[in-house]
């Protein structure tokens, strides 16, 4: 692990802080226990991919200088979704051409140094295991932004293998999107709900009791459809299992 304590700030995003805000607590847990000093700025708001995939790139631009100037000051910036994280560290220089030459160098600034959660306490703060229990088995869902964008497959299975009492089982299309992809699913409803039965029939034939995943659009999409179809499988953020705080909030879709 690095050996001085980098200043992170937390990017919540908005369906954390809107649906799920055990998420949030639970990734300071994660990156206070790694040895972050973590900060969760007030200022921040969302990070504009709704507007970037629907074309209004005006209003990307405006969203995404609010959160470099709010984030740029820290060491780090991680986010516990692998689409948010993306839209800041992919996309972001992008939407600066040479005619704003000052936000595109503070734009590549920021995408150099921010990180999805479980990727930057695996790949950047080096830590190997987590100290938790979830006594079930569990099936992972590989999001396509994390996945594509980031290369996010293996970090978050090395530290659920050390989940004491965890049994995680493959899905046989683990990397197949499960159908939401932010506008695709309002664009497209038709095709997002046959992927998605497809994504849920998938999950239920594993024999998992839980679903995992690392962005709460997906995990939304997911937990919806299994519970029309009336799966016994509980939906929950894979921080939230590595934190230990799976008892600090029922899983996503169910009631509290």
């Amino acid at each position: 692990m690095l050996q001085t304590r980098p200043r992170v700030a937390l990017f919540v995003t908005c369906l954390v802080d809107l649906y799920r805000p055990t998420v949030g607590f639970a990734a300071i847990k994660l990156l206070e226990a790694a040895g972050c000093q973590v900060e969760v700025p007030e200022a921040q708001t969302c990070c504009g991919q709704p507007a970037y995939n629907s074309g209004d790139r005006t209003t990307a631009r405006d969203l995404a200088r609010n959160v470099i100037d709010t984030f740029l000051p820290y060491d780090y910036t991680v986010v516990p979704s692998g689409s948010c994280g993306g839209q800041i560290s992919h996309h972001y220089p992008g939407l600066f051409d040479d005619s704003d030459p000052h936000y595109r160098g503070r734009a590549e600034a920021l995408a150099a140094k921010t990180h999805e959660l479980v990727s930057f306490l695996t790949d950047v703060m080096g830590m190997q295991e987590v100290a938790a229990r979830y006594d079930g088995v569990v099936a992972y869902h590989d999001s396509c932004s994390g996945l594509r964008e980031l290369g996010i497959r293996e970090q978050p299975r090395k530290l659920l293998g050390s989940v004491q009492g965890l049994t995680l089982k493959e899905l046989v299309d683990r990397d197949v999107c499960c159908g939401f992809g932010g506008t695709f699913c309002v664009k497209y409803p038709d095709i997002s709900v046959r992927m998605v039965s497809d994504k849920a029939k998938d999950v239920v034939e594993t024999g998992a009791d839980t679903l995992l995943a690392g962005d709460m659009g997906c995990l939304l999409n997911m937990a919806g459809r299994l519970k029309r179809e009336g799966a016994p499988v509980k939906v929950r953020h894979v921080a939230e299992v590595l934190a230990d705080m799976t008892q600090d909030a029922a899983p996503i879709g169910e009631p509290k």
